[in-house]
């Protein structure tokens, strides 16, 4: 795989399945770099055989979801740049626009009885944004801070706006008929039609708090919120339950903050309301390696349903979809993610095959989930037997590019444990130098999906080398919390023995080319390695978290994430930050951060890089505009070529390959 095919790297969405199993519905994208976006449609894909085909026409359509009758999908599409939902008959035609909110809308759930939409939309405060005629956003009043949590990345400043829930009424029938007159109707006085004069969304939560639209229940529509006192300075969230008849009314609480849970997904299910949470302990913002699990609330208090310890639900974009009797989850374990059925009294996991399950649908009986694999970006395949059987060829020209499988290692730790990975090994006897690649979390995992950075590397000539030390996810709250107020220590230890490992194990490798790097907490522990270990020829500092005490008055989780990571005494956070040890740094380092980023700011990578510099070690710096925190993932694809180009450049001049 090149830098540029990263165009063939085809994200699939949670599927919308036909109640009657016979097809689904999912949007495919993929990053265009003529377009510098992603760019994708809708497909349908019958289950008889997996053929598939393309249904809508758009630059990119999301979020499928079907009638209860299968005639039709609701899906969304920008329109001015702003999203709102269409529908299309799948008996033919074109789709029709339903709604036409102001803000536009950032998610959608349909009724059970198709007669309503539940719409979650950003809306500005008063005096920022949109709501100001005339002026731009650089010439409106200054911000008055007064919280601790004013800014998220890739958004900003939230007090900007709030997340509301909006209801919007549905009469498929009557959109369809009158759509081709309302396109061909001009107003009477010649002027364009604005959409907020056909905009008929009824707001139903107000005030400056956010709602994240959940689902919907038989008493109306779940949310999740935090609008207790402590919001600010705790991490408890709720599961609130809004009237869809009663706009402006105070939503109701079904699970309060007291219940000293961070929520990540609410569902009602078998009854009952199913949760994906995790417990925050006493002051309600310990989240370090804190597994996201399962509850159910039958009536009262949340009981916990799965080990903590030893099942772990917290995948991104993982969600709970609703069973006779339960709820399927999506279970993260050494490199993989499997499909869980959970019940009161049981937990089944019915995948044990080699992907990462991204997202799950269910009629009856029968189940499909989308999943990534070592040879596939992600694919619609079925679940029985124990296992995922793909059923689409999405990743064909990903696969024609030349996709290298690595090689599954487990090898000792000096301390008597095991450090768990992979090695990715180039065509040729070698000797082939070597990239250790570091994680970012420290909470997450490498997994056995397919993954650009390793591809381009190994296809270039490199070894490529990627472990999941302790603190990271997928193997116990043991080996993730090991690393709590002791980042720099068995991390550190993990991935070297790693290294030495692997160079044991292939000796088509070269111990005497070595290379390092990492993004964010990967950044960080890159940036720890160069500076205790000098046998890396050299080092990529990537969006690094590079300095634990400005990281409180800076990143957009500052108010909590250094001090629960590195300990809440000074001196002690001092001894694990890599800006105090920058001085016994002698690695050539490329350090590589975006303008916007506010997880990791871009002040960690200027200080570092200077502090290098000073240090009269050789240092480049490299900042990409108008991106944040993920650059790498869902950045413009031009900017993501021109990153690849840089890297590779770097080590082609600091590591030679022999080709």
């Amino acid at each position: 795989m090149r830098a540029q095919d990263i165009e063939k790297l085809v994200s699939l969405s949670r599927p919308a399945l036909a109640q009657d199993g016979s097809f689904a519905v999912l949007a495919a994208s993929h990053p265009s770099i003529a377009a510098n976006a992603q760019h994708g449609q809708l497909w349908r894909v019958s289950l008889d055989d997996g053929t598939r085909a393309r249904i809508t026409r758009g630059s990119n359509d999301t979020s499928p979801a079907l009638t209860s009758d299968g005639e039709t999908v609701l899906f969304l599409r920008s329109v001015d740049d702003k999203q709102q939902v269409f529908a299309l008959p799948l008996s033919g035609g074109e789709a029709v626009q339903l709604t036409f909110v102001k803000h536009g809308v950032s998610g959608y759930r349909l009724s059970p009885d198709g007669r309503h939409l539940a719409l979650q939309v950003i809306v500005p405060r008063q005096g920022r944004g949109d709501s100001v005629e005339g002026l731009t956003p650089n010439q409106q009043s200054p911000r008055h801070i007064t919280t601790l949590k004013y800014l998220s990345n890739g958004r900003g400043y939230i007090d900007d706006s709030d997340a509301h829930i909006f209801l919007q009424e549905v009469n498929l029938a009557a959109s369809f008929a009158a759509a081709p007159e309302v396109e061909a109707t001009p107003r009477p006085d010649g002027q364009k039609e604005e959409p907020s004069e056909r905009d008929t969304a009824v707001q139903l939560t107000r005030g400056e708090v956010s709602f994240s639209l959940a689902n919907w229940s038989e008493r109306g529509i779940l949310a999740i919120t935090a609008r207790h006192e402590t919001r600010d300075s705790d991490l408890r969230s709720s599961v609130v339950l809004i009237d869809p008849a009663a706009p402006g009314q105070e939503p109701a609480d079904i699970v309060p903050a007291t219940a000293n849970l961070s929520i990540g997904d609410a569902i009602e299910a078998d009854g009952a309301l199913w949760m994906l949470a995790g417990e925050l302990g006493e002051r309600g913002r310990d989240f370090v390696a804190k597994s996201a699990s399962v509850y159910v609330v039958d009536d009262g208090e949340p009981k916990l349903l799965t080990d903590p310890n030893s099942f772990d639900f917290g995948d991104p974009g993982s969600h709970l979809v609703a069973t006779d009797g339960g709820v399927l989850a999506l279970r993260r374990t050494r490199g993989r993610v499997q499909l869980v059925l959970i019940r009161r009294n049981a937990v089944e996991q019915l995948t044990d095959s080699d992907q990462e399950v991204l997202a799950a649908a269910r009629a009856g009986d029968l189940i499909v989930a989308v999943a990534q694999t070592p040879t596939s970006f992600a694919e619609l395949g079925t679940v029985s037997g124990n296992a995922w059987h793909p059923m689409t060829d999405f990743g064909a020209e990903l696969q024609a590019t030349g996709i290298v499988v690595p090689v599954e290692h487990e090898f000792p730790t000096r301390d008597g444990g095991t450090v768990h990975g992979w090695a990715w090994v180039p065509a040729g006897p070698g000797p082939h130098p070597v990239l250790l690649n570091i994680h970012g979390g420290p909470f997450a995992q490498y997994g056995v999906h397919v993954f650009d950075e390793a591809q381009v590397a190994v296809d270039s000539g490199y070894a490529v080398l990627q472990c999941n030390p302790r603190g990271s996810a997928g193997y116990g709250r043991d080996h993730a919390v090991a690393i709590k107020e002791a980042m720099g220590t068995v991390d550190l230890t993990d991935v070297l023995d790693f290294v030495d490992g692997a160079l044991d194990a292939h000796p088509e490798f070269d111990r005497d080319r070595l290379g390092v790097m990492g993004g964010s907490y990967g950044g960080y522990l890159t940036a720890w390695t160069i500076a205790h270990d000098h046998r890396f020829s050299a080092a990529i500092v990537e969006r690094g978290y590079l300095d634990p005490a400005s990281f409180i008055g800076t990143s957009d989780i500052g108010s909590f994430f250094s001090e629960e990571y590195t300990g809440y005494d000074p001196e002690h956070t001092l001894a694990q930050s890599p800006m105090a040890v920058v001085d016994q740094v002698k690695t050539p380092t490329l350090v590589v951060h975006s303008e916007l980023d506010f997880r990791c700011p871009l002040e960690q990578a200027q200080r570092y890089y200077m502090a290098l510099r000073r240090n009269d070690v050789e240092a480049e710096l490299l900042v990409f505009p108008g991106e944040d925190h993920e650059l790498t993932r869902s950045g413009q694809p031009r900017h993501r070529l021109e990153r690849f180009e840089h890297v590779m450049g770097w080590w082609q001049r600091k590591l030679p390959t022999n080709d």
